[in-house]
């Protein structure tokens, strides 16, 4: 499993900007290695992100997405003290959630 996301989530009024950086290789399947031999696709597929248990984004990137992600997004609602939780799924079937609270 990669590592752990870094989330920051800060509410002003009635909105919450939520900030993630994602730790994952994605490779495009496009490079070779020192031998030549092209290196497999593999990348984030899916991207899913819950305020208090209600999906407020979904997203599905392909190969074209940098490495090591940012995503930045704003929500209606938060409130300090609330829970977003970002999870994402990759091509080869890796996942991974992780959870912050709105400050």
């Amino acid at each position: 499993m990669a590592d752990p996301m870094r989330i920051r989530a800060q509410a002003a009024g009635d909105k919450t900007t939520v900030r993630v950086l994602m730790s994952h290789e994605m490779e495009t399947g496009q490079r070779k290695d020192s031998s030549g031999k092209v290196i497999p696709a593999w990348f984030i597929q899916e991207v899913t992100a819950a305020l208090n248990g209600k999906t407020v984004l979904t997203a599905e990137w392909g190969p074209s997405i940098s490495k090591n992600p940012f995503l930045q997004f704003v929500v209606k609602g938060g409130k300090a003290g609330d829970k977003i939780t970002i999870s994402w799924v990759d091509n080869k079937g890796d996942k991974r959630s992780d959870e912050a609270t709105v400050s």
